[in-house]
């Protein structure tokens, strides 16, 4: 009885301590550097956020996402330059494709699309990417820690 109690306590306790996972996938030559801006601009945005550098976000294979879940973070974000700024042209064009049948293929796998998001920042807008951070976090802190595939 004593040990139900204190493992009641222990799981409230944690419940009350839980912060977001989340990775993002920021494309280097846009995302990467705004999120660069914002640091050097001392803009508050959670700690919560794990950044990969990639060199295009059309290079996020949808595997590293599904990936990323399997490891345990509660979120995923993928940021890549505005339509028509792409270093290579059409890279984000490629992107947007994937994600789109990405965010399908991850409702079919039980994942709640509130945990992944998807977004256009530019090198110029360290602000947005503090502000899609801090609200990219609070979405998943609502929808709670991430138990897995299909534990909804």
């Amino acid at each position: 009885m004593k040990t139900n109690n204190l493992k009641a306590e222990e799981t409230r306790q944690e419940k009350e301590i839980w912060e977001p996972r989340i990775i993002g996938f920021l494309c280097n030559w846009c995302t990467y550097a705004g999120a660069d801006l914002a640091g050097s601009s001392r803009l508050k945005y959670p700690p919560n956020i794990r950044v990969v550098r990639v060199p295009c976000s059309g290079r996020v294979n949808p595997q590293l996402i599904i990936k990323a879940f399997e490891r345990g973070f509660d979120g995923v974000l993928v940021s890549g330059c505005h339509p028509g700024d792409c270093h290579y042209a059409k890279g984000n064009y490629f992107a947007r494709r994937r994600i789109m049948l990405l965010k399908q293929m991850l409702e079919y796998m039980g994942i709640e699309p509130e945990r992944f998001h998807f977004d256009w920042i530019s090198a110029a807008e360290g602000q947005k990417f503090a502000e899609v951070v801090e609200q990219f976090t609070e979405q998943v802190r609502k929808v709670g820690p991430f138990m897995g595939v299909g534990a909804r």
